[in-house]
């Protein structure tokens, strides 16, 4: 399982929709009225180009996008699943 800390890559992303609001880790991302639907999109990309996993239908809730600390959880719970099919 991997530890990485994926936050800094994630905050850096996000950084281009937010202007000079410093957004923190465990701000809501949909609340601050910076980002729209298309957003969400561009995010997802993002998530799966940046750290090479696969987005499934399933983990398409809001509470899995929805902070920066829910990307990076999401982010290492799908690299984990990834490096244990590949071991097994």
């Amino acid at each position: 399982m991997t530890t990485a800390d994926h936050k800094p890559q994630i905050l850096a992303f996000l950084a281009q929709f937010f202007g000079e609001h410093r957004l923190a880790e465990d701000e809501d991302i949909f609340a601050t009225g910076f980002v729209n639907s298309l957003f969400v999109m561009q995010l997802v990309l993002f998530v799966e180009g940046e750290f090479g996993i696969t987005v499934e239908d399933e983990d398409l809730e809001i509470g899995n996008f929805n902070t920066v600390l829910a990307l990076d959880a999401l982010v290492t719970r799908k690299r984990a699943v990834g490096a244990a099919d590949r071991s097994a």
